[in-house]
């Protein structure tokens, strides 16, 4: 319910852009869905070729690599079992997509029942506000939410976006080879702050490394360089003014999310702090 909220903050005020022009609000969040998975598939259809391509020349080249980078000393057939149990393991992983695409239904459809409640959805949480002025506080409550967390999501993804186009040009002017999918990788690890960026870059230097060591350093200067950039600059202008939120608490909240519930903690890490900032704020009015 928790990422439904989210979701929600996030296409919300786009909603209410398309209800100004007297698009009624149901049909403005199909529309809205709509041109999100237009552009999904867009994008899909334009990354998923190379993507696709230089990943399986990835994994094709992946035990030469090794062998070559370990000299010898590393025993491929350790892996023979692991690679057996593959199609044991396939049933597995049909059912855990079937899962997530039912998963993804239901919440598309909890996120559009709440988008079209969101002008009564601080009704719902007026018992939580007392007898003094609850309505307005509750109001304000979900506005504030709708503000942070919306901010947050849409924040996020033009971090991941300049992460993944800045990853891309770079290795690309390196001459690395897989430029595609460790760029989208890059891209996508963006959504765990301050880890994400240091464990994209392992496979980008590992695959220079293939090259030589020079390209090795080449490559970690890269990334060390788009990280500089993404903390010095695109963070304080794109993420400060939606959340607001100090490094030291973005760190903790990371490490505390990251032990708690792995890598789905930390990515919601933030929001949990954002929305731990919204109820305390409130009981300081009270």
């Amino acid at each position: 319910m928790f990422i439904a909220l989210i979701f929600m903050s996030a296409l919300s005020p786009l909603v209410d852009r398309l209800e100004k022009y007297r698009i009624p609000r149901g049909l403005s969040t199909v529309v809205l869905y709509i041109l999100i998975w237009a552009f999904i598939s867009f994008s899909v259809a334009s990354l998923v070729p190379p993507l696709v391509e230089q990943s399986a020349r990835f994994l094709n080249r992946l035990p030469q690599d090794v062998e070559r980078l370990t000299q010898g000393r590393f025993d491929l057939s350790l892996l023979q079992p692991q690679l057996s149990a593959l199609p044991q393991n396939l049933f597995k992983i049909i059912v855990g997509a079937f899962n997530n695409v039912v998963g993804l239904f239901t919440l598309t459809v909890i996120v559009y029942y709440l988008i079209l409640e969101r002008k009564n959805l601080h009704k719902y949480l007026l018992f939580l506000f007392g007898n003094n002025g609850r309505e307005e506080r509750a109001e304000a409550f979900i506005n504030q939410l709708e503000k942070k967390l919306g901010g947050w999501v849409r924040g996020q993804l033009l971090l991941m976006l300049f992460v993944g186009i800045l990853s891309y040009v770079g290795l690309l002017f390196l001459g690395i080879d897989y430029a595609v999918p460790l760029a989208f990788l890059a891209g996508i690890l963006e959504i765990v702050p301050n880890i994400g960026p240091t464990l994209s870059a392992v496979p980008a230097i590992l695959v220079a490394l293939g090259s030589s060591p020079i390209l090795a350093l080449a490559v970690g200067a890269l990334y060390f360089a788009i990280q500089q950039i993404e903390n010095n600059f695109l963070v304080p202008k794109v993420m400060s003014k939606a959340v607001g939120l100090s490094p030291l608490v973005v760190i903790i909240a990371l490490l505390v999310g990251l032990k708690l519930a792995g890598i789905a903690g930390a990515i919601l890490a933030i929001p949990t702090v954002l929305l731990l900032e919204i109820i305390a704020s409130d009981f300081k009015k009270r």
